[in-house]
Parts: C-alpha cells; structure tokens; sequence
C-alpha cells in the first residue's frame, strides 16, 4: 500500500509505490516527493513476500495483480489491510514504526482471512504486543476497489523525529472514516515462525464492526485441492484477487492499491522448498486461458477456484498468496489453506490461544 494517494489508485494522485528484495510485509510511506518502496525485512530462505510498501508521492493512476484486469465488482469481499508494525524500521525516521499493507477476504461480516506476515507483530494501541501472534489492534480494513490514502497526510511531513505523532494521527483519521474498519484483533496460525513464514502463512482479523455484504469468501472442504492432482490439474482454472502491484523490476515499479483480478493456472504441489502440503504454485502467464498472477502488495489475497460456473458461485477460497521469488513478479507461491489444521485454526483462531 501506499501513502495517501498511491499511484496504484486512479483516486490518488499523491503516491508512488515501488518494491525491494525483502521479505517482509508491505511498507506504507507517505512522501511528498520522490519515494521509494522498501519491505520490512529479508527472509533467509531468500524468498519475497508478496506484500508491498506504498509511499504517498505525485504519481500517475496504477493497478494491482500483474497483468489481469480490474476487478470491477466481482469481489466486493476483498479488500485492502492497512496495518502498523510498532518495531519495524521505516528507514526515514530516527525511531522504529512502519506501514504495511496486504490483501485479505472477508468469509463473514467481520472475520478477514489473510497471510500469516500481514497478522504478525502488528501494534496494540501503537505499542509492542506482548505476543506477536495474536492481540493485535492496530489494522484497518477496506472493501473500496480503490481505498482512498487522501485523508492521511504525507509521511514526509512527519520525517525524521514524529514517527509517533504519524502513527497518533493516521490511527485517529483511520478511526474516524467511514471507508475504513477497524480489526478489533488479530490471530497468527499458533506455529507459525517469521524467519520461515511461508510454512504457515495464515492469519485472521477480526473486525470490531461487521461489514455487511450480499456474500463473502468461503472455506475450501479438507485437502480440497487433492482433486486437482494428475491430470485433472490440466482442466482446473483458478484467480486470484489482490491490491498488489502490476509489474516490478529492481529498479521500477507499476501499479497497486487498486482491486484488481487474474486467472491462473495449478502450476505444482510443491511451491514451498519442493515439500508437498505447504504452498502451491500458479501460473503467471498471460495467453490462452491464464491472465496474469500475484505481485507485492497481493499478499493475504485469495485465490479462488473457478474450474467451472458452478464451482466459482461458491467463492472457495483455496489458497492465500505468500511469497514470491524474484523482483519481476513472474514466480511467486501461495498457502495453501484447504489443509486439516489450517480449518481447525480457521474454525476459532482465539481458541488456538486458549
């Protein structure tokens, strides 16, 4: 995500956004002039999250998912996370403090299902959670195909001494708008490890007030993506959905914080170190049947299963996007969350901290 008026907006006018190699969750920064994009921090295992930082700069109208199109209704119960890392570093500023953003599905009026790093270490009240995993207060959630950054003032005004001033203000501008909702908490998967995140990336925030919508995302049934072994992986179609960036490179980047959507193929089982039962692989090609895939930013998003008309009325949400493996945006994996004890945690995330 980016600070107020991202380039990925046609809305705002005020934002750039453009990622680095790290595997940390998306940094939002708001500049006034030039900026850059920067993730929380490396993954040693070298891979990239698929989150990214968003930084408020004059920038020209840019979209999400690479490739793809614009989502233009169809999942209006996917939004954008905007959520605060008390002890992440913003490199502009003298003390730690930063702003991230992800992507995740409403399966109720108040449950948002997400990746694991868009939960983790998230602040109390601007504070330092006593455990990373669960409690988190300080996330803000919106359904808008194109959230609206203008009402947060740019991070340059606040660099290098107010970190604390910005997070007191845009928490209380958060507060009071209308787009925006509030997590009243937010849970990890309890195994889940942030110097190997991808081997349990799955969180869950729950919102202090329902967001009350037609339908929602729905939970695949145990093992749901088994039927797609062998060849039947040849007739599957899935897409997956988020407010990621459009393209990156090491040095550019396009796009982002708009909702946008790409359909994709089932690439492999073993997206995650070759292991089975962990993450998948899509495709990220654009011809034939495929339209694109995920990039920075599209992290916690959901890939739905649409292998036909019937199938995609149901809103299954098979896997949540994870990582990805280069600047490019062009090879990138995503949890699976169809596995037993991933339902179970979904089922009642505060129970597994009982």
């Amino acid at each position: 995500m980016v600070d107020p008026g991202r380039a990925s907006s046609p809305v705002r006018t005020d934002v750039v956004a453009f990622s680095r190699r790290c595997a940390g969750r998306t940094v939002l920064a708001v500049l006034s002039e030039g900026a850059c994009d920067f993730m929380k921090k490396f993954l040693r295992s070298c891979a990239v999250l698929a989150a990214s930082v968003l930084l408020v700069t004059t920038a020209t109208p840019a979209g999400a998912i690479v490739g793809g199109a614009p989502d233009n209704g169809e999942h209006p119960y996917v939004g954008q996370l905007l959520f605060y890392v008390p002890d992440a570093i913003d490199p502009r500023f003298d003390d730690p403090g930063a702003w991230f953003n992800c992507t995740g599905t409403l399966i109720d009026a108040d449950t948002v299902v997400t990746a694991g790093h868009c939960t983790f270490a998230v602040g109390v009240e601007g504070e330092v959670p006593d455990n990373p995993l669960f409690g988190g207060t300080d996330v803000w959630f919106s359904v808008s195909e194109a959230p609206d950054y203008s009402v947060l003032p740019a991070s340059s005004t606040f660099v290098p001494d107010r970190n604390e001033q910005r997070y007191e203000t845009w928490s209380a501008l958060l507060d009071a708008s209308d787009e925006w909702s509030e997590a009243e908490s937010t849970f990890t998967h309890p195994e889940y490890v942030d110097a190997a995140f991808l081997l349990h990336d799955l969180g869950v925030v729950e919102l202090s007030e329902p967001i009350e919508l037609d339908e929602y995302g729905s939970l695949p049934t145990p093992d749901y993506l088994d039927q797609y072994a062998g060849k039947a992986k040849q007739r599957a179609l899935f897409e997956s959905v988020g407010y990621g960036l459009e393209d990156s490179g090491p040095k550019f980047s396009l796009g982002g914080d708009t909702r946008r959507k790409a359909d994709r193929r089932l690439i492999s089982f073993r997206g995650a170190y070759g292991l089975r039962d962990i993450a998948v692989m899509f495709s990220h090609a654009q011809g034939g049947s495929t339209t694109g895939g995920t990039c920075f930013g599209d992290s916690g998003g959901p890939t739905f299963d649409i292998t036909s008309p019937a199938i995609a009325e149901q809103n299954i949400i098979v896997a949540v996007t994870s990582f990805g493996l280069n600047y490019n945006c062009n090879a990138s994996g995503s949890y699976r969350i169809d596995q037993p004890e991933d339902l179970v945690f979904l089922a009642d995330p505060a129970g597994a901290y009982n």
